[in-house]
């Protein structure tokens, strides 16, 4: 067992060796660089799952998860299940089981897990995953704890592993209920359950496992949260040399370096960090020819404004999102969808090219929910995290997000992989062969005209949205970015700066001109 050190509190203990330092100009941006030998891109949780079971079973010393959400009764890719009686050393195929299979068979192995602390009100209705923790409670290797560091209102939602500081992965995905689907997205699918036998619909998401230094940058911020949380400050590991990486998994980057971008709210004596959004307006400002995009919610004031500036160009960029139709729940369907319907007629009004739009996925008549949070820039910036483009996301919740950058030195090779995870993302949605997309691009000439010329009655297909009409209850509340404030204080003083489209903006000139041409 791994002794517990007495490491200070918040205290971080980078490596200067093995962490690049940042240059001047990139501190409000990026929090660190890291060196990677190779990464895999991994979409779906299908996928997802099957690379973490094999991770897991090569790790050896501490697996360190981090979440929004997390359910021991999910199933993994394989193993025993609970009807088979076997004790050989097959192990179990459920996550509870699989882990405490784990810490028995690995003598040196440790597991923390950090959840979100509001979660605890479901365990109500998951009645076996209180069984897990206690019997996770017998090993003293095994160490759960909830995160409640943060202000009211705001929410812990990294999506972080870091296996013996040799292996991480960083993403969209929560290893939880109503997350497993493949990338073919049936419309009805029977392995595509909750644990209570519940079926639910297509889901699409998105996370990336890479191995390389960037295992011990992650661990160093996991660790800190970990202390922020209350928990006992963990000793730092020595990272392996050897390597964790599943067999079977395809590299799409290989020696690349990978930047770091975090959001946290202030709280406490800890400072707010709010490198996301800045990275999200310089990664859009850095546009020449188009930004391919996925996100769970369209709703964050920076990003729009930055789009908005974008589209009154001469010869803006493409931008092309794909967004699920409705947010998912009807709370979140009055903080996302009423603001995302505002902003989209504001930059239509900028949009003089007509190069911006937003697409929902469908698998027949089925909508497909996008979970994922993906941003490719000319295939030269490949960025994936836990952040949407959302306020929360820039400035409430905590938040990681990476990316390879081809313009840093010793990237340049990494382009032709992006272009390659771009493609493959638009056959997916479009129904598409992998090797069709690239002859069609050059033939149509945009993403865009590839979409709506690809729409089938009923195959996978990505359908243009267009916002619907708002009453005036409904338009207040997207104004006020009540239900999604961009910083913590906004959620008791919605008004206060102004909401959403504030005196002199962007936005809010462009939703005055389309208001008055409408007769509002």
């Amino acid at each position: 067992m791994l002794e517990e050190g007495a490491e200070k509190p918040g205290e971080e203990t980078p490596n200067p060796e093995r962490v690049s330092r940042l240059e001047d100009g990139e501190s409000s941006s990026v929090w660190r660089y890291a060196k990677v030998e190779r990464a895999a891109v991994l979409i779906d949780a299908a996928d997802y799952f099957a690379a973490m079971q094999a991770a897991m079973l090569n790790a050896r010393h501490r697996i360190f998860l981090i979440g929004w959400d997390f359910d021991t009764r999910i199933h993994l890719a394989e193993g025993r299940r609970w009807w088979q009686r076997s004790y050989s050393d097959k192990y179990p195929v459920r996550l509870g089981s699989f882990i405490g299979w784990l810490v028995r068979h690995r003598p040196t192995l440790e597991v923390r897990i950090l959840k979100w602390s509001f979660g605890i009100f479901k365990f109500v209705v998951r009645g076996s995953m209180w069984w897990d923790l206690v019997r996770w409670a017998r090993h003293r290797r095994i160490d759960f704890k909830f995160d409640s560091a943060h202000p009211t209102g705001c929410s812990h939602h990294q999506k972080i592993a870091v296996l013996d500081n040799r292996l991480a992965v960083c993403g969209g995905i929560d290893m939880t209920i109503k997350r497993w689907d493949t990338r073919d997205h049936k419309e009805t699918d029977e392995h595509r359950t909750t644990p209570n036998g519940h079926e639910y619909g297509p889901w699409h998401d998105a996370s990336m496992m890479m191995e390389g230094e960037i295992a011990d940058a992650l661990s160093d911020l996991g660790r800190d949260r970990w202390i922020r949380a209350g928990g006992t400050p963990l000793v730092p590991i020595q990272a392996r040399e050897d390597s964790l990486w599943p067999d079977g998994l395809k590299a799409d980057f290989e020696n690349v370096e990978i930047g770091i971008a975090r959001t946290r709210a202030a709280y406490r004596d800890w400072e707010a960090v709010r490198e996301i959004e800045h990275l999200f307006v310089e990664h859009i400002r850095r546009a020449r020819k188009f930004i391919y995009a996925e996100s769970q919610y369209f709703a964050s004031r920076a990003i729009c404004e930055a789009i908005c500036e974008r589209m009154t160009e001469d010869d803006p960029p493409e931008i092309v999102i794909v967004h699920p139709r409705n947010a998912d729940g009807w709370l979140e369907q009055q903080a996302m969808d009423h603001a995302r319907a505002e902003f989209v007629r504001s930059i239509s009004e900028a949009d003089h090219k007509g190069r911006f739009g937003i697409w929902n996925p469908y698998t027949g008549t089925t909508p497909i929910y996008v979970h994922a949070k993906i941003m490719i820039v000319d295939d030269r910036i490949f960025r994936i995290g836990s952040a949407n483009m959302n306020n929360r996301s820039m400035g409430l919740d905590s938040e990681c997000d990476v990316f390879v950058d081809c313009d840093r030195e010793g990237n340049e090779h990494a382009s032709a992989a992006i272009e390659k995870i771009r493609l493959s993302l638009l056959a997916e949605h479009c129904g598409l062969d992998e090797g069709e997309i690239g002859g069609l691009l050059e033939r149509y000439g945009s993403m865009a005209a590839v979409i709506d010329h690809s729409i089938t009655e009923d195959g996978r297909n990505l359908l243009r949205y267009h916002p619907p009409e708002l009453n005036g209850a409904e338009e207040k509340l997207a104004e006020s970015g009540l239900l999604d404030p961009e910083h913590p204080d906004d959620m008791f003083e919605p008004f206060a700066k102004g909401g959403l489209f504030r005196k002199g903006s962007r936005l809010e000139r462009f939703r005055s001109r389309f208001r008055r041409k409408n007769g509002k």
